[in-house]
């Protein structure tokens, strides 16, 4: 870490520090004391009864388990922010965050930070502002690059021991990322630690996006089909001319965080069909879903081991026997008013 990050997260700190101060001498608005156990009484004090309501209505057996996982957010932009404030508000264990941006005046067509916040580096903006919405989750922040060589392999360190208990893994890897060095940084990671994640992205234009779980082995990586500025190893920096950027709305990267936080809430707590591809139309309100298989001759050698060792635990798994049972027959009335029947 640089000495400039160094002063910055020291200057945050001091902000935490001071506004904690002022709440306990009652001068502040006063964030809520953190909760041990969530709790489904419907009170207008309780924070999670309206999600505690879902095992009432039979949607999901045991909500409080959410507290009990460690999601991984690798972009922390127009809908990586949103992603983790969902997560946030929804009562997850532990959330990373990883981005190496700053926040600028020019994010303030999207949701989440705010100007006030300006120059301030996204992560860690993003913790200030989600610690107070929620105090009982547990956050860790890094203000680097994933695709430089040794921030790669502290974050695939981080990937592997940062869970919620420390040593143990993350249960989900989510990419929120605008680039393909970075999600292809992220397959690289994930394929080599088997660890299952989602992609979301959305397009130039802003009017569509999409989703997609990738469980090594079992479903395609990014690098199984990749675009064809992945395939044909063309340098992004070159695309990109000076004086224009991407669009992006609001709505767009709303909605792509929501699919993508609705699909990890499935995935993690076990309710619903999980989507292992969602698109996002806005253009005409169209939502195409679809299952891609992983590439066998995937340049990814680690993808095709994970394939392998895939194939082997299908293998090793016992046959369901389907008996077939044989339908009665039944005949129509004869001549003598009675029905027989014959197997």
């Amino acid at each position: 870490m640089d000495s400039a990050s160094l002063v910055e997260e020291l200057q945050l700190r001091v902000r935490e520090l001071e506004e904690a101060l002022a709440r306990e001498r009652g001068g502040g608005q006063g964030q809520r004391a953190r909760i041990e156990r969530m709790s489904p009484e419907v009170t207008d004090s309780n924070p999670y009864s309206r999600l505690m309501a879902l095992k009432r209505m039979g949607i999901v057996k045991d909500y409080e388990k959410i507290c009990t996982f460690t999601v991984a957010v690798i972009g922390v932009g127009g809908v990586g922010s949103v992603t983790a404030e969902m997560l946030t508000r929804c009562g997850i264990g532990k959330l990373l965050l990883f981005d190496y941006d700053k926040v600028e005046l020019a994010n303030m067509n999207r949701l989440f930070f705010q100007p006030h916040q300006a120059g301030q580096s996204k992560v860690q903006a993003a913790e200030h502002t989600l610690r107070n919405i929620n105090p009982d989750v547990q956050f860790e922040v890094h203000n680097y690059n994933i695709t430089t060589v040794d921030n790669f392999q502290h974050f695939m360190d981080r990937i592997s021991y940062g869970g919620l208990e420390e040593g143990k893994p993350v249960d989900l890897v989510l990419s929120c990322v605008d680039n393909f060095e970075a999600r292809m940084a992220i397959n690289t990671a994930c394929n080599e630690l088997g660890q299952t994640w989602m992609e979301s992205g959305v397009s130039e234009n802003a009017v569509s996006g999409h989703i997609q779980l990738i469980i090594p082995g079992e479903s395609a990586c990014f690098a199984c089909a990749p675009p064809l500025v992945v395939a044909a190893n063309i340098d992004e920096k070159t695309l990109k001319r000076e004086g224009v950027c991407a669009a992006s709305l609001p709505t767009t990267m709303g909605v792509v965080a929501g699919i993508l936080v609705q699909n990890v809430l499935k995935f993690l707590l076990n309710f619903g069909t999980v989507s292992y591809y969602l698109g996002y139309n806005a253009m005409q309100d169209f939502f195409p879903t679809m299952a891609m298989k992983p590439n066998p001759y995937c340049n990814d050698k680690n993808c095709r081991k994970q394939q392998e060792a895939y194939k082997e635990k299908k293998a090793a798994q016992p046959k369901q026997v389907v008996v077939e049972q044989e339908e009665e027959i039944v005949h129509e009335d004869n001549d003598w008013g009675k029905q027989s029947s014959q197997t």
